[in-house]
């Protein structure tokens, strides 16, 4: 569960004991608190140990207290996802459904949104959260692979994940996504644990996780995709008994969420949602939090005690290694239903189906292997980071030129994990790191780049330039020779759809026109583009946009935050915005006016825009026509905090 759907303490309890175990916890969907990616520090800056624990007569020796999650979620909302909190795992799981409520998004109450979990999210406490029930960078199985080489680019280190549901026809889903080359993918059950899902959900949506592991473990066989990948299932397994029945139809791995929190002391209210848990562990109200009692040793104890009984089932099975017993169904029977008057008309004999490879093909039945990503054919492997190395290494300012090609995908990115690797979200200071291209860039140009690095492109760019940005900036204007022929940048498309999906801080500048959803989730990013397509700002939480140029459909829905600024000379706006969330206004107090006028000269200056520098050169007339796109939300907290401001001063 993610941290925000339950308190900092539950969620540091579950990962210490992980670690301590040589286990993996899941921050979920919610990002990660930069604190903890190194162990606790005393006052005297010595690392802290955990002391020694003797656990079913077995001592276990002092360890680091380190609150890591050792797995990062990436899930639709793309909440707290920097170039810092990639870097920091070991697994990169892309959650493209919940087996709780498949189907659908995921919301965090503004009551639930304090100080500590919008910082950590990079959104405005008080507002609610949506995570959109697709990821808008990912509608086909080449999409997701897209955004599997992203992550990994951006930490070549962890195995890339991507979280299915238990469905009928996942195992087909699953054989795309292996051939997409994610490392592991997990089959999630209909039973997992999340209090805030709809009852709906709960009681009708997915299939038992028996039933999704066993198909994807079968459709893989058959395809000889089996051995490139790790296969993990959760959903209610809580005894060593559910752990050898996974491993039996096929997992290597297998995930627990409702049992050790339990074990930290869940008693089930099922009030997640509410804030109002009794024991702590699913509210963020200070007082409830204290509530919470428990310890790290409370899971590690409960997971010795799984561990034990699996070991008597697998020496009753005769097994002495685990890997040997993944995927042998054979040594599974059905239960006799014949005397019930229901499930005896029922033929599961599906599930322990054991099938063969494609001829040619060894039969594998657990990972043996792995994906091969290509990554040392990247331009940040070849070119960037070499070049970069002075900066890297002392702060040098480093400037270069080169060309691009389409087929250079995700340019930046692990140049990107580097500055964060050694100074995290902070990064570089500004322009440390400036490459200018030339051609055409290949998808998520500037994917998740990082505070200090500039990349300037004369050319084109394809789908999701400044994806997760995380402090960087961008800028793409036409090539000279097309000018020199009056190419107009203003009326024609220069960049793909769904730039600045999530973006967290940084700056964009795109001299003509962008495909759709525009800066969909964009936590804290400045933008100026010349005109959009549909469902521009669409999920937006933060950040300042400018439009000098025509906006398509649904602009702005699901807006909660940030400021969007459009210049509407024709008027067209109020029948092409959602008014759902947000409301139209004039852009006349002081800040507004100082944002877009800075925005639109940084956008002169990076670009050259004619169109900037006409509106500027006409200031006070062209200001007229600007059109600012508030959240109601936004406003109404913005109005609560400047009350408490000036109450404080009185």
């Amino acid at each position: 569960m993610s941290l925000g759907s339950i308190s900092s303490e539950a969620h540091e309890n579950l990962a210490i004991a992980m670690n301590y175990i040589g286990g993996k916890s899941n921050t979920g969907e919610g990002g990660e608190d930069p604190r903890r990616f190194t162990p606790d520090k005393d006052a005297n800056g010595k690392t802290m140990v955990t002391p020694e624990l003797t656990i079913n007569g077995q001592k276990l020796e002092a360890r680091p207290v380190l609150r890591r999650s050792a797995i990062k979620q990436v899930a639709s909302g793309r909440f707290g996802v920097t170039n810092e909190y990639l870097i920091n795992a070991d697994e990169l799981q892309i959650k493209m459904a919940q087996g709780a409520k498949p189907g659908e998004g995921g919301q965090l109450p503004g009551h639930k949104v304090d100080d500590y979990i919008g910082g950590i999210r990079h959104s405005t406490p008080g507002v609610g959260l949506i995570s959109p029930p697709p990821h808008h960078d990912i509608y086909s199985i080449e999409d997701l692979a897209q955004l599997i080489h992203d992550l990994k680019n951006s930490n070549p280190a962890a195995r890339v994940s991507v979280k299915l549901v238990s469905e009928v026809g996942v195992g087909t889903v699953a054989a795309g996504v292996a051939k997409a080359k994610a490392d592991h993918i997990l089959i999630s059950g209909d039973s997992g644990g999340t209090g805030a899902s709809p009852l709906t959900s709960i009681k009708y949506a997915g299939i038992p996780w028996e039933m999704g592991i066993s198909e994807t473990q079968q459709v893989l066989v058959m395809n000889g995709l089996r051995g490139r990948v790790t296969l993990q299932t959760d959903g209610q397994i809580k005894t060593g008994r559910d752990m050898a029945i996974a491993f039996l139809l096929g997992a290597d791995e297998v995930g627990l969420s409702t049992a050790p929190l339990i074990a930290s002391g869940c008693i089930m209210m099922r009030v997640c949602h509410l804030n109002t848990c009794p024991v702590g562990i699913a509210t963020q109200d200070p007082e409830l939090r204290k509530k919470f009692s428990g310890k790290p040793e409370h899971v590690i104890n409960f997971m010795f005690f799984l561990a034990e009984e699996l070991r008597e089932i697998m020496a009753e099975l005769g097994f002495s290694k685990l890997e040997d017993m993944i995927g042998r169904v054979d040594l599974l029977e059905f239960e006799d239903v014949s005397y019930h008057w229901k499930a005896k008309h029922l033929d599961l004999s599906v599930i322990l189906h054991q099938p063969k490879p494609p001829e040619g093909f060894p039969l594998h039945l657990r990972n043996v292997g792995g994906q091969n990503h290509g990554l040392e054919l990247s331009l940040d492997h070849l070119h960037l980071i070499p070049l970069a190395k002075p900066a890297l290494e002392s702060g040098q300012k480093v400037v270069a030129e080169l060309p691009i090609k389409n087929i250079n995908r995700t340019v930046g990115t692990t140049l990107s994990g580097e500055i964060a690797k050694k100074y995290g979200f902070k990064g570089l200071p500004e322009d440390t790191i400036t490459f200018k291209f030339k051609g055409h860039a290949g998808q998520s140009f500037g994917c998740f780049g990082a505070r200090g690095l500039t990349l300037l492109l004369e050319g084109d760019a394809n789908d999701y330039v400044g994806k997760g940005l995380s402090g960087g900036k961008i800028a793409i204007y036409p090539p000279k020779e097309a000018l020199d022929k009056g190419f107009k940048a203003e009326g024609n498309i220069i960049a793909g759809n769904t730039l600045c999906y999530g973006a967290i801080a940084g700056e964009v500048y795109i001299r003509g026109v962008a495909g759709e959803r525009f800066c969909v989730r964009n936590s804290g990013a400045s933008a100026v583009v010349e005109g959009t397509g549909d469902h521009g700002c669409e999920y937006m939480t933060g950040g300042r946009v400018v439009v000098i140029g025509s906006v398509g459909r649904n602009f702005a829905a699901g807006m909660s935050g940030g400021i969007a600024y459009v210049y509407d000379d024709l008027g067209q706006l109020p029948r092409l915005y959602n008014s759902e969330m947000v409301s139209l206004e004039r852009p006349d107090k002081p800040e507004d006016v100082a944002t877009i006028r800075r925005l639109l000269e940084n956008h002169l200056k990076y670009t050259d825009s004619p169109v900037a520098k006409a509106i500027l050169a006409d200031w006070e007339n062209e200001l007229e026509h600007f059109v600012k796109v508030m959240p109601n939300d936004y406003r109404r907290v913005l109005e609560q905090q400047a009350k408490q401001l000036a109450e404080k001063k009185a």
